[in-house]
């Protein structure tokens, strides 16, 4: 079986019956469209039809002209040499050769010839027959969904992943020529998020000279794509929603146009000097609002940002609460704030290194968490100490009453503080901790629970790491009065951030 990797950028052309029974006619199409393709990089498929017309149609309608299909099937009758001969073309060109099969007898022909992937019309696509026939081949399998419904489609979708068979499923719309307004594009995003992992594509029945639409489903994300093709000829006709081969080049052409506009597939684009150098000019750089001294730290209330910035200037967006900018020299108000006046403390890494241990508690613990959450990091005596000064806090809901989720690792601290307006409890949900109410010293497990009093000085440690949730009235952000005076005049004792509960099952990057 050929890999997945068969469905991307996979170019059919579909002769169907536009060989009119004419072998030497078939084979001109198959060539003239050849040479529509050469200058374009994709990978090019053609496609046959196969029916047992012995057994395809009834007996008793064998030769009525009054049935649509069943005279235009006759009329095109090839013989097995023919259609072997037509199909050794295929490859002669350079084409993958395709076939769709309308019943089980022409499967067995498929396999007998060799083609490299089988195709399901819509009209077959719950032949359920005719698809167990099918599961039964080694190729990969290409089928339409025109007229299905959703649930058909979740059935067929279902049938063959159960068989490891190697899929692609079509928006196709039965209409032939299919009107621009009833092209259904929008069914390719339906498609790609119900069945991601498989292959979608489009399969086109609309106008010759329509090269929008190609445009569009490349833009939505489909794969394969399927025209039927034929020639002009003064002794075969034309129908509405076959495309010959110079329409056929402005087919092709649109498309890569649009994977030029669309660009990389994975990952972010390599981004260019002209696009650094345009959007540098815009950038504001960062300038002294008042005289800073060496030794200063840089703090949102010391600089203001505009244009334009110069060449090495700190910009807006350099600033961020990971990055602390020391002063390395005096500056006068106005005056552009560059990186080589600054010493630079990058911060990032001790966060991850610390949103790492406590994701190694949280799954620890198995406790649930809420998907996204306000998480504030406590450092008290600074960030280089969090390990044995510190906790970690996530804030749920803060009403007429509060209610915060605390976790600190193995030998953290939290200082002697107390509340004026707030009166908090404590229950343990995991490991254990130490509170301090006065000079009473309590341990708590997991359930146990302790309530503190407002005014009533307190503290609280663990040695073996601990989550526990506080319930409380509500929470004010002056209402912490602490023992030791400095903390409180520390200005970067917290970092906020969001937590996302994907984390836990993420790498932390």
């Amino acid at each position: 079986m050929l890999k997945a990797s068969i469905f991307n950028k996979l170019f059919i052309f579909e002769l169907a019956n536009n060989h009119s029974g004419d072998l030497k006619h078939g084979i001109n199409i198959i060539r003239e469209i050849g040479k529509a393709c050469k200058k374009y990089d994709f990978k090019f498929g053609f496609k046959l039809q196969y029916r047992n017309l012995d057994t395809f149609i009834h007996p008793d309608s064998k030769g009525r002209a009054d049935i649509k299909y069943v005279k235009r099937f006759e009329e095109t009758r090839l013989s097995e040499k023919e259609l072997k001969a037509l199909k050794d073309e295929i490859c002669s060109a350079g084409f993958m050769p395709i076939c769709t099969p309308f019943d089980e007898k022409s499967v067995d022909l498929i396999e007998k010839h060799d083609f490299s992937v089988i195709k399901i019309g819509s009209c077959s696509f719950t032949d359920w027959p005719l698809l167990e026939r099918i599961a039964q081949t080694d190729l990969p399998i290409i089928a339409s969904t025109a007229s299905a419904t959703l649930e058909e489609i979740d059935q067929v979708v279902t049938f063959f992943e159960h068989r490891n068979k190697n899929l692609c499923i079509m928006h196709c719309v039965g209409e032939y020529p299919t009107k621009r307004d009833n092209l259904q594009l929008n069914q390719i995003d339906l498609l790609r998020e119900r069945y991601p992992g498989i292959a979608v594509g489009f399969s086109t029945h609309e106008e010759p000279d329509n090269i929008d639409s190609i445009k569009i489903a490349i833009a939505k994300g489909a794969k394969v794509f399927e025209r039927h093709v034929v020639i002009e000829s003064k002794k075969y006709s034309i129908n509405a929603y076959s495309s010959v081969p110079s329409q056929i080049d402005k087919w092709l052409g649109a498309a890569q146009d649009a994977y030029q506009m669309d660009g990389v597939e994975e990952g972010r684009y390599l981004i260019t000097e002209k696009e650094r150098n345009d959007l540098k000019g815009l950038k504001r750089g960062v300038f002294a609002k008042v005289d800073l001294k060496l030794g200063e730290k840089l703090t949102k209330d010391y600089v203001f940002y505009a244009i334009p910035c110069q060449e090495g200037q700190l910009v807006a967006n350099d600033i961020s609460k990971y990055i602390e900018y020391i002063l390395d020299r005096n500056l006068k108000a106005n005056a552009a704030v560059n990186f080589n006046d600054l010493k630079i403390r990058n911060l990032r890494e001790k966060v991850l290194k610390i949103i790492k241990e406590l994701k190694e508690v949280i799954l620890k613990s198995h406790i649930a968490l809420p998907e996204k959450i306000d998480l504030e990091l406590s450092h008290h005596y600074g960030i280089d100490r969090y390990e044995e000064w510190g906790a970690a806090i996530l804030n749920c809901i803060n009403r007429e009453y509060c209610k915060k989720l605390i976790i600190m690792l193995p030998g953290q601290k939290h200082p002697f503080h107390y509340h004026v307006k707030k009166e908090e409890t404590f229950q343990v949900l995991y490991g254990s901790m130490d509170v301090t109410i006065g000079k009473e010293v309590k341990l708590l497990k997991a359930g146990g629970m302790l309530t503190v009093e407002r005014g009533v000085n307190h503290d609280f440690s663990s040695k073996e790491g601990v989550i526990f949730e506080e319930v409380s009235t509500t929470h004010y952000q002056d209402d912490s009065f602490y023992e030791d005076k400095t903390i409180s005049s520390n200005k970067d004792r917290k970092t906020q951030m969001t937590f996302r509960s994907d984390w836990l099952y993420e790498a932390i990057k």
